[in-house]
């Protein structure tokens, strides 16, 4: 098949969750394919040569459309007044559009594959066969949002909820495969055909991301986009909330925050006794120089990548019921589950002070994510399921 692959950002660097999920997955469809790229791009710090160099060897056409700043602020109070979701109109140019449409007539693929909601506008009227990837239920992370925030935010992320609630009904029925990444996140698409929507999961790169021997300089690690609101509220609750439990019993305990672009909330908790890393180029080593990960997620949806990545790397692990809902590992066999501050302080102090106990969680944990999670894997459920719409 010739695959039209639009995204709203372009895959590269993968410091980003639908970043690396996009790349994976062209990376494999690539194998028995024919994968046309096209990436909006509403980023400026973006180096597209070092992305085109990185993308080129699975694609046959590669198309980076810049947005404009001025074009991204136009288009999101435009969505306002239409009724869509503000993060549509975010990605959303007519000019680009255009062009979409355009590549399309040229090209003429056999699918088109659209990564999450934010591109769906720019295919969903196409009569060429579709494929929308949710990848996540970004009206549930709404509401989670909604849930803590201030009062004058409310309002806001109230409205987005609604309107991404019902955007993800409409588009439902406007595509011919519909894919999402865990079965609690498809739970939450209010459609009543929605276990027909297919559960394609992350993987994990194995060979990239296995044990390494270092030094270990930190005692626990958390790590992400830390720009990203789910994260930055994972890290205020560890410096606020878990982290002052956890020193009462191990007083010297030192917590790493790895990943790019930290928020001006995840630099304040930097101390002595929380180290802020910013953009490192090699996350591998935040792992390897680590005795134990936690990912204490209270927001967002979805799979944690940071999860995979860390049980690969042969970490013990920790974690809320909300990650685990996606992970489905096995609770106090492969992973640790707390779900307060005091659940989750008390299991980085048992792994940190029963090195036997964390060495098992460590082992069972790897052995779950080789079992369970690989891209080949997981990618070919999609595809199969596109064949058999281009083939009907």
């Amino acid at each position: 098949m010739k695959i039209f692959v639009l995204l709203p950002r372009i895959p590269w660097t993968l410091e980003k969750g639908d970043k690396l999920r996009a790349f994976n997955q062209i990376k494999q469809l690539a194998q028995d394919n024919e994968v046309v790229l096209c990436a909006l791009n509403a980023e400026s710090k973006v180096n597209k040569e070092e992305a085109f160099r990185a993308l080129q060897p699975y694609c046959v056409s590669i198309s980076f459309i810049d947005i404009k700043k001025t074009s991204v602020l136009f288009n999101t109070f435009a969505a306002f007044f239409k009724g869509i979701p503000l993060q549509c109109g975010y990605f959303y140019n007519r000019k680009a559009h255009k062009k979409i449409q355009n590549l399309i007539k040229k090209h003429k693929p056999d699918m088109l594959f659209g990564q999450l909601l934010r591109v769906a506008q720019y295919i969903r009227h196409e009569k060429t066969p579709k494929t929308i990837d949710y990848q996540d239920v970004f009206s549930m992370g709404m509401k989670r949002r909604y849930d803590i925030a201030p009062f004058y935010l409310k309002p806001f992320f109230n409205m987005e909820y609604k309107r991404l609630k019902r955007y993800e009904r409409v588009i439902f029925d406007e595509f011919d495969v519909k894919t999402i990444i865990s079965i609690p996140d498809r739970e939450f698409i209010d459609h009543p055909d929605k276990k027909d929507i297919l559960i394609v999961p992350n993987g994990v790169d194995h060979e990239y991301y296995s044990p390494m021997q270092r030094d270990k300089k930190y005692d626990i690690v958390f790590t992400g986009n830390m720009a990203y609101a789910p994260n930055v509220n994972a890290v205020e609750y560890l410096a606020n909330e878990i982290m002052p439990l956890v020193w009462k019993e191990i007083p010297g305990a030192k917590l790493y925050v790895a990943g790019a672009s930290p928020d001006p909330r995840v630099k304040k908790v930097a101390s002595d006794k929380i180290i802020i890393s910013g953009w490192i180029d090699d996350m591998r080593e935040a792992y390897a120089q680590s005795k134990i990960f936690i990912a204490p997620m209270r927001i967002g949806t979805g799979l944690q990548n940071k999860l995979l990545e860390a049980m690969s790397m042969q970490l013990p692990c920790i974690t809320t019921p909300l990650a685990n809902e996606s992970l489905q590992a096995e609770k106090d066999e492969e992973i640790l589950v707390g779900n307060s501050a005091e659940e989750l302080s008390r299991h980085i102090v048992t792994l940190l002070t029963d090195k036997e106990k964390a060495d098992a969680l460590a082992q069972k944990g790897y052995d779950f994510v080789h079992r369970v999670y690989d891209w080949r894997e997981a990618t070919k459920i999609m595809e199969k399921a596109m064949r058999t719409i281009h083939n009907a």
